[in-house]
This record gives structure tokens, sequence and C-alpha cells, in this order.
């Protein structure tokens, strides 16, 4: 095991240490994209509307707040930064986001349906996946690494 991170082994195969490194980087780049960059249409009075339509409460202040979790939640997962605290941030997020837009459960047209059913489902994976590192850390090629 690794004496920086012994969440990431190194191993023992010799060539497949320097495939890690990029992977995992891959890995939170590609997680955290949909946070960095729909976090930002949290501001928008268009966002703000949609989601005082689907009875968020004081959408004015909660929906910017939610795009702060995710833009900072994100980039510190990319960046690789207190990445364990960024990911809590994004459970937060997805936490509060989840059953507020796409509460399947209340919606009656079938294909609809089907579409909120899929982005719940998304946002467990992707909750699941941020819980990850919350225990994991951020690996290689991260401003935490070596700490």
């Amino acid at each position: 095991m690794s004496a920086a991170n012994p969440a990431y082994p190194r191993s023992q195969t010799a060539g497949t240490s320097d495939v890690l490194a990029p992977v995992v980087f891959l890995g939170r780049l590609f997680f955290a994209l949909i946070f960095t960059l729909s976090g930002v249409h949290h501001f928008m009075s268009q966002t703000i509307a949609y989601a005082a339509a689907k009875g968020v409460p004081m959408p004015s202040i909660a929906v910017p707040a939610s795009g702060v979790l995710a833009v900072v939640g994100g980039l510190s997962i990319v960046l690789g930064y207190r990445a364990k605290i960024g990911a809590w941030l994004i459970v937060l997020f997805l936490l509060g986001v989840t059953p507020m837009m796409h509460n399947f459960w209340t919606v009656t047209d079938p294909m609809f349906y089907q579409i909120q059913f899929a982005m719940f489902m998304k946002n467990l994976s992707m909750m699941g996946a941020a819980l990850l590192i919350t225990q994991f850390g951020s690996g290689p090629w991260s401003l935490d690494h070596g700490k």
C-alpha cells in the first residue's frame, strides 16, 4: 500500500500504477462535471422559477444555495482539494434536490414518470459515488494526495 494514501494500493504489476492516476483523475472529472456545469445554472431565474413550480420552498434562496453546494463540491472533487468535504457537499446537494425535483411517485404521465424515475435513480447512483469519495478521498493526481 502507498504510504501517502493507503486507500489506493500500488499495484504489484509493473506499469499498472502508471494507469491508476489518470483513471482516478478522469473518474473524478467525469463525476464532478455534472455538478460544476449544472450548478452554475442554479443562479438563473429560469431554474429558480422551475424549482418554484415544483414546490421547492423559498426557491430564490434554496436554488442558489444548492448551486453553491454543487459547484464548490464539484470543484473540490475535481481538484482533489479536501475532496472528502466536497463529496459531503454533493451528498447534501443530492439529498435536497433528488426528492424535490425528481419525485416520480407523483407523476401520472407514463413518459414523464420514466424520465423522472431515471433522473431519480441517476441521482441515487451519484450519491453512492459521492459517499465512496467521502470515505476514500480523491486519490492520486490531486491536491490532497500525499498529505
